[in-house]
């Protein structure tokens, strides 16, 4: 099924936008679409401040109305608590605000940025929104993630090879308290290692030990860059480790 005459059939659609890949080619066919559309962007502390200014250029981009709303995330215990389904009681308070949000401006369809290639089963934020009714288009329509990049390319999108990006909240391991100052740090860290020419990496935080995950071909620049690395990530974190199981 075509994307924009799927879109097309909808009166009005409020979109989730978190400044990635996805959900900004929707937020694109949203636009080309013809049909009455607004993006929304959450800020909490889980989302680092460089995706906020992605949704920030991608909604001046392709001129498309953007709320942004600012939620604070570390004042529910279900989510700081960090349960192995924590990601099914943020995404529910989160896309809850949303659509609050949403409806108040007079839009009955919100729309996430879920894609063929997501394995809904295995993502307990997906529950989630199944249970709050949003619909995702790219999805439904069998987009799948190289599918949309493609696309995204051929439309002039910046994101189009934007690496897939997870909430900061995964950097931290199941069980182990989400706190305001070690989100902070793991920000820091992570913006410091982008500043080194690193990109699709994550630092995970066990305990208050960082554990850095880069693909295989950037080892050798965090090798490269040891010193700088442990003596910024000293000042935040008791032990540092580079993570031999590469991220693919």
């Amino acid at each position: 099924m075509n994307l924009v005459e799927y879109l097309m059939g909808f009166g009005n659609i409020a979109i989730a936008l978190s400044g990635g890949v996805d959900s900004t080619y929707l937020a694109y066919a949203a636009k080309q679409s013809g049909v009455l559309c607004k993006a929304y962007t959450v800020k909490s502390q889980f989302v680092p401040q460089f995706e906020l200014e992605d949704a920030k250029k991608v909604a001046e981009l392709i001129d498309i109305p953007l709320k942004i709303i600012n939620i604070d995330v570390l004042e529910y215990d279900d989510i700081t608590s960090n349960p192995s389904n924590r990601c099914y009681y943020c995404k529910h308070h989160v896309f809850s605000t949303i659509s609050e949000h949403a409806r108040r401006d007079g839009f009955t369809i919100l729309c996430d940025g879920t894609n063929a290639s997501d394995d809904v089963d295995d993502r307990p934020g997906m529950k989630a929104i199944a249970e709050l009714s949003v619909k995702s288009p790219l999805r439904e329509c069998n987009l799948t993630k190289t599918m949309i990049r493609k696309l995204a390319h051929k439309a002039d999108l910046f994101t189009w090879d934007k690496p897939s990006y997870a909430c900061l909240a995964t950097r931290f391991q199941s069980g182990q308290r989400i706190t305001f100052n070690d989100l902070i740090h793991i920000e820091r860290a992570e913006g410091y290692l982008f500043s080194l020419g690193l990109s699709d990496f994550r630092v995970r935080l066990m305990g208050n030990n960082a554990k850095i995950q880069v693909p295989e071909n950037q080892i050798t620049i965090v090798i490269n860059k040891r010193s700088e690395i442990l003596t910024y990530f000293k000042s935040m974190f008791d032990d540092v480790v580079l993570d031999l199981e590469v991220r693919s």
